[in-house]
Parts: structure tokens; sequence; C-alpha cells
């Protein structure tokens, strides 16, 4: 996990961040949410028990500017935004499927776009979000094992 999170230090160094402990502190939860969000209020609740004078905006500031320098990944789930470590960082244009039951994430190795952008001759793409929705291998065993 260590080496995970020394990823992300460098990554803020570069753009001229600070390395306080409190970064560390939400560097560190957030790379055990590799491979599934997690609510931004929960990262919220952790970082006050952790630091009580640490103010709302400044917590989501740094989860604004991770997202920017793409150390973690945003996505919005019924109204609330979720966020996780980022999975590649070397890959950092990819996809998910996502399991709507355990909340596990997979990373697809492969972009659709290819496949739009031949059907838009003479468009230019300017951006794209794609994700998968369904059960992870466990739970769509646990299902079908449950209906027997």
């Amino acid at each position: 996990m260590k080496a995970v999170v020394d990823v992300a230090i460098k990554i803020l160094q570069k753009n001229g961040y600070r390395i306080t402990k409190q970064r560390q502190s939400l560097l560190k939860y957030l790379s055990g949410f590799r491979d599934q969000y997690v609510d931004i209020t929960t990262v919220d609740e952790y970082l006050h028990q952790l630091y009580p004078g640490m103010s709302h905006n400044t917590i989501y500031r740094n989860l604004k500017e991770f997202d920017e320098m793409g150390i973690v990944e945003q996505r919005i789930k019924n109204g609330n935004t979720m966020v996780k470590y980022q999975c590649d960082f070397v890959h950092q244009h990819h996809h998910h499927f996502i399991c709507r039951r355990c909340g596990q994430v997979q990373e697809l190795k492969m972009c659709p776009m290819d496949f739009f952008a031949e059907q838009l001759p003479g468009c230019q793409i300017e951006g794209h979000h794609f994700e998968l929705y369904g059960l992870c291998s466990k739970c769509a065993s646990l299902v079908k094992n449950s209906k027997k």
C-alpha cells in the first residue's frame, strides 16, 4: 500500500503541493478504495475523526484537486459524489465494470470509443464516460445459488 501512496505523493510534489500529514492520511485512507467507490461524506467523517479542526471545504477541495491530478476517480451515484483511488496510474484513461450488489470495481482494458467514432464521421468527440453495471462473478454465483 505504501508504494501506491508514494505514487500519489510524487504527483502532488510534481504539481507543487505540500505533503502535509492530513494529505498523507487522506491518501492512505483512499488507497484502501482501489476497487470500490466510497461516498465522500464517509471520507469527510473519517478525516474529522483524525483531525477535528479540519474544515469540510479543505477535505472537498483536496478531493477535487486529487481528481484533477488523476489521483482519484469520481462518479455520481444517486445524487451523491463517490470517489475511489486511481486503479491505474499508467493508463489513466480507462473504464469500469461496477457490481451493483457489492460495489466491486473492475477495470476494463478496452475503450469503446473507436466503435462510436466510426459512426460519427466528421464529428469531434470531446469527452466520454463509460461504465458497465451488473453482478460480479462472485455475486452472480451467490444470486444463482440462492434461487435453487
